[in-house]
This record gives structure tokens, C-alpha cells and sequence, in this order.
């Protein structure tokens, strides 16, 4: 059997309910964004120069903050690489050298957090999510990439070459400038002398002004290159830290993201016509058509009876209209009793026989009912008017972590699966959830449709979410 595989489109569409293909889309809004953060990290010391301002103080405390930070890095990867290479003959050392090469994803996650300190763009992280749950699958995925092997670089860097200069360029400007503004105190304490940084001496409260004035004058001024040192740090973090193909996989992921975020707001919003038409108009039709016919009843003229007859009738088919139309957009019983029920509800109202053998053990997210029923739904619908078909069968299992649904019907086959929206409007819901959508139709037949969605139940979800 052929597989034919429908692929989503690069811009999702989601003509699933007739209301849909008929109600136009929304505007959307386009906004000028920032193109790149290259601007804003060009001019981040634009403003003020103490080292009383936010900047300056910023800066400081990313310099210093690499001095601790960086002597407990040096600290671990000499202990791990020493105390691994000399156990390694005896096998147990070899754990502790798979933390060695480990060392820098940690450190590498915490430096990301500290750059913002003074970088307001955040640095994505590279990694990707292993395939499967457990510490081996982890394990091979983070030995597989780049990065961690990028990052255990920048660790050995950190460690045995940068916080070194870092401490030795905010030490420099504490030493001159808190040197030279102490100098009146330490002739409080001496009481005679006071020597100014090592390097003369004064004995005159006159001789120990001068110094302090120099250093509160120099505090300005030492600002600028401490604050150039915090920024060439920064650009040398975000160059060795990022990932181009971790920042394509972000933005992959938050693209993934926001379609199924999007996919939510139409359903919620589905949801909200389907009530106010349930509740409002639908109430107001049988309303009207009661009224109508109790009109009827109590009129002597044929002429004004045959009127109401034709208005009952007119309000009779409407209401028959507008459930068929709040069914489209999203049937209660979907809502109430879950996929098997509302697909034994499709298939009592399918103008051909249809066996339904679906079995599932719990109910799945209410993203995954919507996807398959909806996909049920418009497979139906072609089997009735294009295959020619006597009978059709919907089955549904679950197969390896997935749920595969498959509509087959004993039609003449050769479905054209590139015409028509609704088959693709199937292919870009489901491809949100991860799953795709299959259609085998050779000529003579059968046609078979079929929706594979990795499958996760409502009530692990729900048991998940009160745990956190």
C-alpha cells in the first residue's frame, strides 16, 4: 500500500468547520520589532560615567562576581582531572572524568543568567531535549552536540585565563581609588602619618585631602575602561556561548510554541461562538418556533394560518440549520463524553454505513480529540461524496506512545489528495501536535486515511500539573 504524506504548510491554515472556510481571518497586526540587538549592545555605556550609576554598578558586579565564580571553576576541573586520570586505571576514575566534560553545561547555564547583567538580549540555550526520559538518553544527547563541548572549552578558559584578568581589572580600580579616598582615615589611626598607596607619605591633614579629592575625581574616570572591560567580557561570553544551530532550534521550538498557542486561541475562541449560539440563537429559534406554533392554533383566517405555517416551517429548518452549524464548530459531544462517543456520533449521522472500532483506554488531551475528530470528520465527508462508496470503517488504536486513526473506505480509490482545502487544513492542524496525516487511495481502492498524533492522556496531564 502506497502512503501519500499531506506536509503542512509553511503558513497554517485551519479550515476545519464550514464556519471556518466561510468566516474571513482576522487582520493581523504587523509591528516594527527591533531588527537586531547589535544597535542596543553598540551603545550600552551611552550614559553616565560614575560608578555610582546602574551601569557602572553592573559591571562591577559582573567583574567581580567571576572572581569566586571562576576560582570554584578552576578548583573543579583541576580536582575532577587530577582525581579522574589517576583512578581511570582502576575504572573509577572514568565517572568522574563524564563529569569533567559535564562541567561546563552547568556553568555555561549560570553564565547566560549573569550576562544579563549588562546585555538585556538573553543567550538561548543550545541544547536540545533528549528523545527519551532517563540519564543515558541524556547522557548521548549531550555528548552528541557541539555545545557541551563548546561550553566545557569556555570553562577551561573561564577557569585558567579570564576571571584572573577580571580580578585583576576591578582590583586595580578598588586598590587606586579606595586607596587614595582612605587616606584621610589612616591618618585618623596613625595619628602622625599616612602612606598613599605604597607609594608616598603625608603628615598634614592638608596632604591627605588632596589625595582623597584625587581619588573621588578618578572614580568617574576608571568607570569607562571597567565598564569597556564588562562589555568586551560580554561580547567574548555571547561569542563562545552561542550556538547558531542552538539558535535555530530555539527559534524553531518557540515557532512550534506559538503555533500551538494560536492552534488554542481558535479553539477557545470555537468554543465561545459555539456557546453563544447554543445558549443565545439556538434559544431564540425554538423560542420563536413555539410561539409560532401556538399561533397557529388560535388563528381563524386561512389566509394569516397559511403565513404561519410558512414562518413555523421558515424558523424549523433554521433551527435545524444552526445545530448543524454549533455542531461544525465544535460538538458538545466532544465536550461531554470524549473522541469515541462523538465518532459514533459522526458515523450514526454519516449518510453511509460506518463501523467504528476505536479504543482507547483514557481520554486524550482535548487538543489531540479536536485534531482527530475533526480529521475523522473531513475524511468522512469526502468518503460520502467523492469515493462511491457502500461502507466505510473508522479505527483507532495506540501504537508505540502514538494514536493512529485510520478511516478506510471500499470506494473506487484514487483520491486526489492535492485538491481541496480540507485534507490540508487536517495536515496543519495535526502537524502542531508532531503527528501527520497519511492517505492511501490506489485506483480500484480502498482508500485509506490515516492520522498518526503522539499521544498523552487529560488525566496524566492534570496529574502532572497538580504535582508541580
Amino acid at each position: 500500500m502506497g502512503w501519500s504524506y499531506l506536509h503542512p504548510r509553511a503558513a497554517p491554515n485551519y479550515p476545519i468547520a464550514a464556519v471556518a472556510s466561510r468566516t474571513p481571518a482576522p487582520p493581523r497586526t504587523v509591528r516594527s520589532m527591533p531588527s537586531s540587538s547589535a544597535a542596543t549592545r553598540a551603545r550600552p555605556w551611552s550614559r553616565h560615567g560614575a560608578l555610582g550609576d546602574g551601569r557602572s554598578r553592573r559591571a562591577a558586579l559582573y567583574l567581580l562576581s567571576s572572581v569566586p565564580l571562576g576560582a570554584v571553576t578552576l578548583i573543579t576541573l583541576f580536582l575532577l582531572a587530577t582525581i579522574g586520570a589517576a583512578l581511570s586505571l582502576i575504572v573509577v576514575g572514568l565517572p568522574l572524568l563524564l563529569v569533567l566534560v559535564l562541567t561546563g553545561i552547568p556553568l555555561a547555564s549560570l553564565e547566560r543568567r549573569r550576562l544579563r547583567l549588562i546585555d538585556p538580549e538573553p543567550l538561548a540555550d543550545p541544547h536540545r531535549d533528549p528523545d527519551r526520559t532517563g540519564l543515558v538518553a541524556w547522557l548521548r544527547t549531550r555528548l552528541r552536540e557541539r555545545a557541551t563541548w563548546r561550553e566545557l572549552a569556555y570553562a577551561v578558559l573561564f577557569g585558567f585565563l579570564l576571571w584572573p584578568l577580571e580580578a585583576l581589572a576591578v582590583g586595580s580600580v578598588l586598590v587606586v581609588c579606595g586607596g587614595l579616598l582612605a587616606t584621610p582615615v589612616m591618618l585618623a589611626v596613625d595619628g602622625e602619618e599616612a602612606r598613599v598607596l605604597k607609594i608616598w607619605i603625608v603628615e598634614s591633614w592638608p596632604g591627605a585631602l588632596v589625595p582623597a579629592l584625587a581619588g573621588l575625581l578618578l572614580v568617574p574616570v576608571l568607570a569607562y575602561p571597567l565598564r569597556a572591560a564588562a562589555a568586551g567580557r560580554a561580547a567574548l561570553t555571547r561569542f563562545l556561548l552561542a550556538s547558531p544551530e542552538g539558535e535555530l532550534d530555539h527559534r524553531i521550538r518557540e515557532l512550534g510554541r506559538s503555533r500551538v498557542r494560536l492552534v488554542d486561541a481558535f479553539e477557545a475562541e470555537r468554543r465561545r461562538i459555539e456557546r453563544d449560539l447554543h445558549d443565545g440563537a439556538q434559544q431564540r429559534l425554538v423560542a420563536l418556533s413555539m410561539t409560532l406554533g401556538l399561533a397557529r392554533l388560535e388563528t381563524p383566517g386561512p389566509q394569516l394560518d397559511g403565513l404561519l405555517a410558512k414562518a413555523h416551517d421558515e424558523a424549523a429548518t433554521a433551527l435545524v440549520e444552526i445545530r448543524e452549524l454549533i455542531r461544525g464548530i465544535h460538538p458538545q459531544v466532544l465536550t461531554d463524553r470524549g473522541l469515541v462517543a462523538a465518532v459514533e456520533d459522526l458515523a450514526d449521522r454519516s449518510v453511509i454505513p460506518v463501523d467504528v472500532d476505536v479504543d482507547l483506554p483514557e481520554r486524550p488531551l482535548e487538543a489531540i480529540e479536536t485534531a482527530v475528530y475533526f480529521a475523522v470528520s473531513e475524511a468522512l465527508a469526502n468518503v460520502a461524496k467523492h469515493s462511491g462508496a457502500s461502507r466505510a470503517r473508522v479505527h483507532g488504536r495506540l501504537e508505540k506512545g502514538r494514536l493512529v486513526v485510520e478511516v478506510e473506505d471500499d470506494g473506487r480509490g484514487g483520491a486526489d489528495t492535492g485538491s481541496g482545502t480540507g485534507l490540508q487544513g487536517v495536515a496543519d492542524r495535526v502537524s502542531v501536535l508532531d503527528g501527520r496525516l497519511l492517505v492511501s487511495s490506489p485506483p480500484g481502492g480502498p482508500t485509506v486515511f490515516r492520522v498518526q498524533v503522539p499521544y498523552s492522556s487529560a488525566r496524566s496531564r492534570n496529574q502532572r500539573g497538580s504535582r508541580n
